[in-house]
């Protein structure tokens, strides 16, 4: 029963360990003095995309929010071929690309040595943020598929389709059946 609770409550889950964990990596790399909103003001007036990294805890959340609020908007027949799986993928694949950009120029430059963050962490950063963007799209393809199974269900099964949208079928069967005679 916990196993389908998990799958049931998959999107919500991938969201939330995505908009958490790179923070926290960030934020467990950078030293206790520096997590104040000054040197957080500071990291973000001194941007540079080859040395900083707290964009990518930003890309994390950006692309949860956004992947969420197309979950909730969208309801079964929009989760089965509609906007969730498309932006889910949009968001995913364009922050692979910037993740990908990024790494690529944080490695070749060498900038690791002279940074505030170790190599371990920028790895695992970035590692985490590639493995949460093919999350979900993998869980907002499952999600299609069982939405899409429902859909052929219901199709199938005229009387669930019924049973569904009026919540009693067998009072509904009756008034069925009393028109035919």
């Amino acid at each position: 029963m916990f196993i389908s609770l998990l799958l049931v409550s998959a999107p919500i889950l991938i969201v939330l360990a995505d908009a958490l964990l790179p923070s926290a990596l960030l934020s467990a790399s950078l030293s206790p003095e520096s997590l104040s909103f000054n040197t957080l003001y500071d990291h973000f007036n001194n941007y540079d995309f080859r040395y900083s990294l707290i964009d990518i805890p930003l890309i994390s959340i950006v692309r949860s929010i956004v992947i969420l609020c197309v979950y909730s908007l969208c309801d079964g027949p929009g989760r089965s071929r509609g906007p969730y799986l498309s932006i889910a993928t949009m968001c995913s694949v364009s922050s692979l690309v910037f993740v990908s950009l990024k790494a690529s120029y944080v490695f070749s430059n060498r900038t690791i040595q002279s940074s505030y963050v170790g190599v371990v962490e920028v790895v695992l950063l970035l590692m985490s943020s590639l493995a949460f963007a093919i999350g979900h799209v993998v869980v907002a393809y499952r999600i299609s598929c069982r939405e899409r199974r429902k859909l052929l269900v219901y199709k199938i099964d005229i009387e669930a389709v019924s049973a569904c949208k009026n919540g009693f079928p067998r009072y509904q069967k009756l008034l069925k059946e009393e028109r035919v005679k």
